[in-house]
């Protein structure tokens, strides 16, 4: 009854600026990324409200040998999130509990290892490989799809980087990812404003 989400949020994404120019000039789509390791899933991911992570992570991505990213850019979207597997909600949490409880099962018939959360390299700020986590999104995405309930998005809270502060528990990274499998929630594209205005 609840699981609709018709609010409208902001995303940001990081790409390469000629990709994002083609994109807003409507000469081509956003990408939906479909890697094993993707942390929500199958889908187009944003930065929710959340432009300058969006920046720092195209500037990131452009250092990495084999990136995509020659010029650091990043569009902004108006995003409806529809039917969300919104994993700030509690039900959905226990959804994908459910879901890695027959996802083990099945994989142990089968006689297949789980798959592992794990990391591309040693270093802190390395990108982390979320397989276990992508594969549990992707086998509940298709458990609700057996009973015709189609997910449009899946949102989720990462808490990531160092503490801010000595004790503290709030971190330099955090932020909330979101996926849209469905490309109809993405409502609008926009070059994000840089703030001109002095008070």
């Amino acid at each position: 009854m609840y699981s609709s989400k018709p609010a409208i949020v902001y995303g940001f994404h990081g790409l390469d600026e000629k990709i994002g120019l083609e994109i807003l000039n409507h000469k081509r789509e956003f990408r939906h990324s479909d890697n094993s390791y993707d942390w929500l899933g199958t889908g187009v991911y944003f930065w929710e409200n959340n432009h300058q992570r969006a920046e720092e992570y195209a500037r990131l991505d452009s250092t990495r040998s084999g990136s995509s990213i020659k010029n650091p850019f990043v569009l902004g979207a108006v995003i409806e999130l529809g039917n969300c597997l919104d994993l700030l909600d509690q039900k959905y949490n226990n959804l994908l509990k459910s879901a890695y409880t027959q996802f083990k099962i099945d994989m142990q018939a089968e006689g297949t290892n789980l798959p592992v959360n794990g990391a591309f390299g040693s270093s802190d700020f390395d990108f982390k490989k979320r397989e276990l986590d992508c594969a549990v999104i992707r086998f509940a995405c298709a458990l609700a799809a057996k009973e015709e309930v189609y997910f449009d998005s899946v949102r989720a809270a990462f808490i990531e980087g160092q503490p801010l502060y000595d004790g503290s528990k709030f971190y330099s990274e955090n932020h909330i990812q979101l996926a849209i499998i469905n490309p109809d929630c993405i409502k609008g594209i926009f070059l994000p404003r840089t703030k001109t205005h002095k008070p």
